[in-house]
C-alpha cells in the first residue's frame, strides 16, 4: 500500500511564490511516477507536473518556467516550487502516485489561493 500526503499552499500574492510537499509512504518502490494535479472551481482537474522514477520531469504549458518539481533523494517526497504565481493558479493541487498497473494513490489536496 502506498499513502500520500500533501502539504503547503494557502494564500499568496500574484508574483509570490509558495512551495508544495507530498510525502508517500509505504511500498515506495513500487511507485513509476508521482504528479500534480490541479483543479481549479468548476473546472476539470488537470495535470501540472510529473516526475517518473528516474528522475525525469515535464509540465503543463501553463506553468513551464515557473512551476519546479523534485525530490529527495529518498524519492519519499515530492516538490513543487510554483513561482510568479498568477491568479489563475488558483485551485486545489492534488499530488498521486503512479502505481502502474495498481492504479494511482491520490492524496487529499491542498488549496492554493492567489489574490491579485
Amino acid at each position: 500500500q502506498v499513502h500520500v500526503v500533501e502539504s503547503g499552499g494557502g494564500l499568496v500574492q500574484a508574483g509570490g511564490f509558495t512551495r508544495l510537499s507530498c510525502v508517500a509512504s509505504g511500498n515506495i518502490d513500487s511507485i513509476n511516477a508521482m504528479n500534480w494535479y490541479r483543479q481549479a472551481p468548476g473546472k476539470q482537474r488537470q495535470l501540472v507536473a510529473t516526475i517518473t522514477s528516474s528522475g525525469s520531469t515535464n509540465y503543463a504549458d501553463s506553468v513551464k518556467g515557473r512551476f519546479t518539481i523534485s525530490r529527495t533523494n529518498a524519492k519519499n517526497t515530492v516538490y513543487l516550487q510554483m513561482g510568479s504565481l498568477k491568479v489563475e493558479d488558483t485551485g486545489v493541487y492534488f499530488c498521486n502516485a503512479d502505481l502502474g498497473s495498481w492504479g494511482l494513490r491520490w492524496g487529499q489536496g491542498t488549496q492554493v489561493t492567489v489574490s491579485s
